[in-house]
């Protein structure tokens, strides 16, 4: 089931997110890249901010939250799937229920900065590779994909 954020999820999305850094994208990052990437401390408030301006989608599994992905206009901001829920189809609900929303707002293109990780997940739905980015996080330098689809 997809559904919209509520300001009492944040606390759960956030350790989603941290954890699945660190579990999920270890097989592309080194350590010292995830702490700069999803450090375990965490700014509530700003997360808070940030799921409140985006468009938040949550998926929910057998009574937990399986997945969150938001968009920002244009701009596929976060997507991000628990350990237990990888390769179970949440990330296709979830991306599935973004392009539908930007399509609604008559977005014609939907960016997505992708780790190295979701890099095939994102090919595979048809976005393609703009270019490869070094980004910098907290003094450490990270690989992303710049990737675009059209709607």
């Amino acid at each position: 089931m997809i559904r919209e954020y509520r300001t009492e999820d944040r606390d759960a999305l956030v350790q989603l997110f941290v954890e699945t850094v660190h579990q999920v994208n270890a097989r592309d990052y080194t350590p010292a890249q995830l702490d700069a990437w999803a450090p375990r401390e965490q700014d509530l408030e700003r997360w808070g901010r940030t799921f409140l301006h985006h468009r938040t989608f949550i998926c929910q599994r057998e009574g937990q939250t399986a997945g969150f992905a938001t968009l920002d206009g244009d701009y596929f901001d976060h997507l991000f799937v628990h350990k237990d829920w990888q390769g179970q189809g949440v990330a296709t609900e979830l991306c599935q229920a973004v392009e539908g929303e930007a399509k609604k707002q008559g977005v014609q293109q939907l960016d997505v900065a992708a780790s190295i990780t979701a890099r095939p997940f994102f090919q595979h739905r048809g976005y393609r590779v703009l270019q490869e980015q070094t980004i910098e996080r907290r003094g450490c330098q990270l690989t992303n994909y710049k990737m675009q689809k059209d709607l």
